[in-house]
């Protein structure tokens, strides 16, 4: 029998009739709808199945080969690996088998999520499988897919189609792999640089966040009823980016109003894209009470509130930190049962879940119908995803479609895009000097190291990755381009390639620092940047600071590209260099977006989606904030960030007139506004709405962004821009927490950045 035979009887196996009555069960067939099918399946199963549908378990070559490189000491802080003391492969199958299991997330080849899933089919009822991955910025983890950029540097595009594109792209490389659910969008709103995941969120603004993460979420699911449709998570509810010290899992304290006007948001306008998907909580408590066991949030907020329909799962062994960290339960089993009762469906990660969970419903400690909501919803995705009668992939598809070339083109276009021009002493574009630069210094940590791809990514295949050194070797053939390698390790530079590089930066023309961090996962404990990497502090680590002071002091012209996931202090960078460059998370075609944008194939575009701090004092500035914030001014420097929200140049110059807004008969707010290009290149300009209320009953953030647009304007060209705003918009919480749009005058503000001095202003009436 061949493959192609073998896996066609393997995808039809749940169809076929039963030998008892000769014909099809109910559950397995297509035709019926599917609340119908559940609930036929619901009926057939035990309560060891039940619960074996809530249970989510690591895939078995990840087990082993974290067993072989791990202690069980280690187990209790490691958010990346994970294996079960006592447990073996074999019976991991076992629980396969017998129907004990609903998903597996760290499965990276095809090969294993089919064998996994054969596993599953001799099971009683043949259940299919969830395959889950953390696919953040295209299926990353797995060899061979594309690459896109991390979530910041998309933000940074203000490009929702762009969003969606690689998200409907991404969707189509995992069922490729024959995987089914992504860990993402992760709509928090990030406040705090030092915090190491700042790199996976839509960057500090609640309106461009929920923009971003509902076009993903349409990309990723449309109707979630097609075998190229993928179930989407939407995480981490909720607070684990603003924590009280910048880390990851630490206590959020903020007010109802705080999370109801900045941190909601971004998660109800995702979630409002599709009628079901799931949630993930977040690591950490809330006010006091963990996320994982906070009636509050999962049943008042997201079912009532938002009507959600979905299920809910846990992060990485979280509800077991209930016991270690939080002490508000005594043992797991307790933990598990206070999870359960306040909306938690499925457990990432572990077997003793299973046991303890059938023992809480044996002692009438939970209802079984409880349990029977969770398994609802769970089964629910896998028929609207179609793996009743979909559970294979074949090769031939993987090889089709994964990195193929239309999906390799989408992740350049998103890298140039998503790439922000800081500063530029008229040293760019390179090709605009009528004297080329003929003999060209690389150096720096990030020149030559596929950590261009960013976090949650695992190496790839050579020729699949553009580092900044192979697009500039592209781009500058008639150039002497040479490279002292830094090595990719910031924390470990050595002083004689310091001394190779200041030598060689005296005979160059051109010189090329490229700093950051490091994000490689590979490497759990050497990265800099990252889940569970935070900082004290958001300087360069190690010797890039000297570096690069040295290399300035050559005093040859310099330009600084910065590779990293949160936003990091550079006021002595801004100082000595001539342009500054910040890549963030590029992707696999970082290095060539990259060299485009130097020798100005691109015209740049991209504005922050985070404000740049001047220092870690300002690690949680945004722009957003009340206007109580900075009445007293801080001392010994200034109270104004390096960069602000929304801030980006070009190799243009844009001009804004004519600036007007009304309120409409239909309730809309009208805004217009005219900009025209005034350079000699064509560009594209990202138009910012922002709006002001001048006196409301309680305080309110000195400006708030409400739209945005990308304009692309030829060089000269003018063209007015057209907003329609609903009033709604402008609603918020009252002093009596009732969400109103209260009457008064507001500012109107458009321009191309937060910043006063590049918005005009208007203002309107609400009577």
């Amino acid at each position: 029998m061949n493959r192609i035979t073998k896996t066609l009887l393997l995808t039809i196996t749940p169809l076929i009739m039963t030998a008892q009555t000769n014909t099809i069960l109910p559950y397995k067939n297509p035709q019926l709808p599917v609340e119908q099918r559940v609930d036929d399946l619901l009926q057939r199963m035990t309560l060891d199945e039940k619960v074996g549908q809530m249970n989510q378990l690591v895939g078995i070559d990840h087990f082993l080969h974290s067993k072989e490189g791990m202690t069980e000491e280690e187990l209790a802080t490691n958010t990346a690996n994970a294996f079960y003391p006592g447990l073996t492969a074999n019976d991991l199958e076992q629980m396969t088998r017998r129907g004990l299991v609903s998903s597996f997330l760290h499965v990276l080849t095809l090969e294993e999520a089919n064998r996994l899933q054969q596993l599953a089919m001799q099971s009683r009822l043949g259940i299919p499988l969830l395959i889950g991955i953390d696919a953040i910025h295209g299926n990353a983890k797995c060899q061979g897919n594309t690459v896109y950029p991390t979530s910041i540097g998309l933000a940074c595009s203000f490009d929702t189609a762009m969003a969606e594109r690689i998200a409907r792209q991404t969707a189509r490389e995992m069922r490729a792999m024959n995987m089914h659910w992504t860990f993402n969008p992760n709509v928090e709103v990030a406040h705090d640089a030092r915090w190491g995941r700042c790199g996976e969120t839509f960057g500090e603004d609640p309106c461009l966040v929920a923009r971003m993460g509902a076009a993903t979420m349409r990309g990723y699911q449309r109707r979630l009823n097609t075998t190229d449709d993928v179930l989407a998570c939407v995480k981490h509810m909720v607070g684990g980016s603003q924590s009280v010290n910048g880390t990851n899992g630490a206590p959020c304290d903020v007010s109802e109003r705080t999370l109801r006007e900045v941190f909601f948001p971004p998660f109800r306008e995702t979630l409002s894209q599709a009628d079901y998907s799931s949630v993930m909580m977040s690591h950490n408590e809330l006010n006091g009470t963990p996320c994982h066991t906070n009636r509050w949030l999962m049943q008042q907020v997201l079912r009532r509130e938002w009507d959600f329909h979905g299920f809910v799962v846990s992060d990485w062994m979280d509800i077991e930190h209930c016991v270690d960290q939080h002490h508000t339960a005594a043992t797991h089993k307790e933990a598990f049962r206070q999870a359960i009762e306040a909306g938690i469906d499925m457990h990432m990660h572990g077997p003793e879940w299973q046991q303890a969970v059938v023992e809480l419903v044996s002692e009438g400690r939970i209802p079984e119908s409880r349990i029977d909501e969770s398994v609802r919803r769970i089964l629910t995705a896998k028929f609207r995803l179609g793996l009743f009668e979909h559970l294979f992939a074949s090769a031939e598809e993987r090889d089709r479609v994964i990195g193929c070339a239309e999906h390799q083109q989408t992740a350049l276009e998103a890298a140039r895009q998503g790439i922000v021009l800081l500063k530029n002493n008229g040293l760019l574009p390179l090709n605009a000097h009528a004297k080329p630069f003929k003999n060209i210094l690389v150096t720096g940590i990030n020149a030559n190291d596929q950590n261009i791809m960013g976090d949650w990514s695992e190496p790839q295949p050579e020729q699949q990755v553009w580092t900044v050194l192979r697009g500039l070797h592209e781009k500058a053939s008639r150039a002497n381009v040479r490279f002292v390698d830094q090595g990719w390790d910031p924390r470990h530079m050595q002083r004689e390639k310091i001394e190779e590089a200041v030598a060689a930066a005296r005979e160059a023309d051109l010189n090329i620092v490229c700093c950051g961090e490091y994000m490689m996962r590979f490497r759990w404990n050497d990265r800099t940047c990252g889940e569970d990497t935070d900082r004290d502090n958001i300087d360069l680590v190690g010797l890039q600071q000297e570096l690069i002071d040295r290399v300035a002091a050559t005093g040859k012209p310099l330009l600084v590209i910065v590779i990293s996931g949160r936003p990091l202090a550079l006021t002595h960078i801004v100082d000595k260099a001539s342009a500054v460059l910040y890549a963030w998370e590029p992707g696999q075609m970082g290095g060539w977006a990259i060299a485009d944008i130097i020798y100005g194939d691109v015209n740049p575009s991209a504005k922050l989606a985070m404000t740049l701090p001047r220092s870690v004092g300002q690690a949680a500035v945004y722009y957003n904030h009340k206007a109580s914030a900075y009445f007293h001014p801080v001392v010994c420097g200034p109270s104004e960030p390096l960069f602000p929200f929304g801030f980006g140049l070009s190799y243009t110059t844009y001009a804004y007139s004519r600036l007007s807004a009304e309120v409409a008969d239909n309730n809309q707010i009208v805004v217009k506004v005219t900009v025209k290009n005034l350079g000699t290149v064509a560009g594209t300009e990202i138009v910012q709405l922002y709006v002001h209320d001048q006196v409301s009953s309680v305080a309110r953030p000195v400006k708030e962004l409400k739209d945005f647009c990308r304009v692309a304007l030829a060089a000269g060209e003018e063209r007015e821009v057209v907003f329609r705003l609903p009033v709604s918009a402008l609603a918020f919480y009252d002093a009596q927490m009732r969400y109103t749009v209260e009457p008064g005058l507001y500012d109107i503000l458009v321009g191309g950045s937060s910043r006063d001095c590049d918005l005009l202003k208007t203002t309107i009436e609400i009577k």
